[in-house]
């Protein structure tokens, strides 16, 4: 039996305040003087990873909903996904002015340098579409193209994992837990997916 409205209601409201956690966090400890010897990395990389997280997360309802055979848990797939863009939006606000202070020279000199720079860049654009294309209208309008276009969330996927295995250089731990986890995740979709007793729709 699913949940009640109140209860769905609930839960979102209950995911929109953790999903502001984060944020709340980084702007307690900037007030506190408590980001550390290196704030703006420390920003940078927090904000990265919760777009991270969010990202993994909303890949995870459409495997749940289908082995438990929970559908209203797509209510929220849309809110991971838009905290995902959020958070990715902080991350390269934060690189653009707190760490180069909008200095576009200097900006493109270091993307020529680090190409992890430009994969993430170009993992930020291909969400774009996907962020303003999250709503009841676009749905209608685009029909089965919306469900092809939001199929842009597993590169975007592997473009983040591939930004952040380069951004660490050594220390790779980090980047291959969540590597891994991305790779369970698509490897579990494409086993329910042709597994014919589930019968997936989404």
């Amino acid at each position: 039996m699913p949940p009640s409205k109140t209860t769905l209601s609930c839960y979102k409201l209950l995911l929109f305040v953790l999903g502001l956690l984060p944020l709340l966090r980084l702007l307690w400890l900037g007030f506190s003087d408590e980001l550390g010897a290196n704030p703006v990395e420390f920003i940078e990389h927090s904000t990265g990873t919760w777009a991270l997280v969010s990202l993994l997360l909303s890949l995870v309802i459409t495997p749940l909903k289908l082995i438990f055979g929970w559908p209203w848990l797509l209510l929220y797939r849309r809110m991971l996904g838009l905290f995902m863009f959020f958070y990715a939006c902080l991350h390269f606000l934060s690189y653009l002015w707190l760490d180069h202070w909008f200095a576009w020279a200097e900006i493109i000199e270091d993307i020529s340098k680090h190409p992890y720079v430009l994969v993430g860049f170009t993992a930020l654009m291909l969400s774009l579409p996907l962020a303003l294309t999250s709503n009841q209208f676009m749905m209608r309008k685009l029909k089965r193209r919306w469900k092809t276009l939001h199929q842009l969330v597993y590169p975007i996927a592997i473009l983040v994992i591939l930004h952040y295995w380069w951004l660490v250089k050594q220390d790779i731990t980090q980047p291959a837990l969540y590597a891994l986890v991305l790779a369970i995740l698509l490897l579990a979709r494409v086993y329910l997916r042709l597994n014919p007793k589930l019968n997936p729709k989404s």
